[in-house]
């Protein structure tokens, strides 16, 4: 395996590695790009961790052949726990300048990705998964959850559209109204992912699906946008999103007023027959 480039993660002293897992001396090598990403403790989604990662996903695509890329983490445990929620809260615009950005990047790409998910990924973190073309998870450790609802933290349209686009309805239901915790095999048969297993199976399918060449033509990054346009709208409309939740919020509120006023009425009626 082959080192390539390294970029820095400065608030937490890690690093995102890109390799060549196909690289052997003497053989012609494939142009697969593995960014292995290591962020102690747990790989969160903060500024400085998405500055990195976008910067890395721009090398390869201005100064490498096109091929394929893959993500996966240096931290055994975790592919990523998501987003540090004190510090997206504390930094004004965390949404739409860094994680949305990243969103879209990955939605957009103009090669394959794939993720390789070796552990953990939860919340922001399967959010990042389900962004990549492909996923493949290791069959006997980790979880992917939206466990938001656990902690009272509603989803956003970009965190909640791509959900609805790549899963079932009955899965995408079990995802987020009951924050189901999928293991690798559970993941497989619910169309999560594409298979398990470790760097091994992701060259295979790579290879299986002839995935390589598939960025030659110019127009991979072009189809996914129009394949996921309603998600990609979603990412650029910011400001959108918050009106219409707004305005969702104003609609409910004169709901539960008209709704306790029938309720009032109700238990007026039931005392006076007493």
């Amino acid at each position: 395996m082959t080192t390539l480039f390294s970029v820095p993660i400065t608030s937490t002293g890690g690093t995102i590695v890109c390799t060549n897992p196909t690289a052997k001396q003497g053989k012609e090598q494939e142009n697969i790009y593995v960014l292995t990403f290591t962020s102690p403790k747990d790989n969160r989604l903060t500024p400085t961790f998405i500055d990195a990662f976008i910067l890395a996903l721009d090398i390869i695509e201005h100064r490498y052949p096109k091929g394929v890329v893959v993500t996966t983490s240096g931290i055994p445990k975790f592919y990523s726990n998501g987003l540090d929620l004190d510090l997206a809260t504390s930094t004004e615009g965390f949404l739409d300048k860094w994680l949305w950005r990243l969103f879209r990047r990955l939605l957009t790409y103009p090669m394959p990705t794939v993720c390789l998910l070796n552990g953990h990924a939860f919340a922001g973190g399967f959010m990042l998964a389900m962004y990549h073309d492909y996923r493949i998870q290791n069959p006997d450790k980790g979880f992917l959850c939206v466990n938001e609802l656990e902690f009272g933290v509603p989803l956003q349209t970009p965190m909640m559209s791509i959900f609805r686009e790549k899963l079932s309805p009955t899965t995408f239901r079990n995802v987020v109204l009951e924050a189901r915790r999928f293991g690798g095999h559970d993941s497989l048969k619910a169309g999560i992912v594409d298979a398990v297993g470790g760097l091994d199976e992701v060259v295979g399918l790579i290879r299986d699906r002839k995935l390589l060449n598939k960025a030659g033509t110019g127009i991979y990054g072009t189809m996914k946008e129009e394949m996921y346009s309603r998600v990609l709208n979603g990412l650029d409309d910011h400001a959108g999103n918050l009106a219409w939740r707004e305005k969702v919020e104003e609609r409910n509120d004169q709901l539960r007023g008209e709704g306790l006023k029938e309720v009032e009425k109700w238990e007026k009626s039931c005392k006076s027959k007493l």
